[in-house]
């Protein structure tokens, strides 16, 4: 299931004597963190997420659940860019399922994903230029329930962006909301991709593909 890693991070928390605002306060978070992550579903970023388990004295893979992962890591493939204020025209589907790049990820994943380069600085701060996001590659909730919530979208057109998720003022249609750019009202979406997880594009380097002219997104060490 994929709540089970919740289970696993709610069972740690308990058994280490914190509640979820003193876990937050103590990983030097916002109070509200780690309820938002357990109760509202917001998918933290890996550096934070890191910070938590931490704290609780245990690991990401742990947390996340047993898995073999493939030589050298679990992939995630990289479909292409998401707009954040830059716009990104459709190619989606002509994108081998492969991936162009393949992005090894430390840790078990607990569904289908695939993953997103973020391109311009609309949504800054939250999501910086260059950075990954992992999402869902189906779309797994309803609409309405990702009103006030980041996602990955693509609009009917075949644009993809990075946005707040507001409801418009047309029958099953939203706005789409950056921080810094003019919305985008009453747009038609064909996809809501549910973001997992969020690397730094300074957690990321190109590493050349021996035989071929693409590369992999690494995660650098530490």
């Amino acid at each position: 299931m994929d709540n089970e890693w919740e289970s696993r991070f709610r069972e740690r928390m308990e058994a280490q004597g914190y509640t979820m605002k003193s876990l937050s306060l103590a990983a030097g978070l916002n109070e509200s963190f780690v309820r938002d992550m357990l109760q509202r579903g917001r998918r933290p970023s890996v550096e934070k997420f890191s910070k938590l388990v931490a704290i609780l004295g245990t690991t990401v893979a742990d947390i996340m659940g047993e898995g073999a992962p493939t030589e050298g890591g679990w992939f995630v493939p990289l479909m292409g860019f998401v707009g954040a204020g830059a716009e990104v025209e459709p190619d989606f589907e002509q994108v081998p399922v492969e991936g162009l790049e393949q992005i090894p990820v430390p840790f078990h994943l607990p569904g289908d994903m695939i993953a997103f380069q973020v391109r311009g600085d609309s949504m800054l701060p939250q999501f910086r230029d260059g950075a990954v996001l992992i999402v869902y590659r189906d779309q797994r909730r309803a609409l309405e329930s990702f009103y006030g919530e980041e996602a990955a979208v693509r609009t009917s057109d075949g644009r993809r962006f990075i946005k707040t998720i507001l409801r418009g003022s047309q029958p099953g249609r939203v706005n789409l909301m950056s921080w810094n750019a003019q919305p985008i009202e009453n747009a038609h979406l064909a996809w809501v991709g549910e973001i997992f997880t969020v690397f730094p594009a300074k957690s990321l380097h190109r590493v050349a593909r021996q035989g071929g002219i693409q590369g992999n997104l690494r995660l650098k060490s530490a």
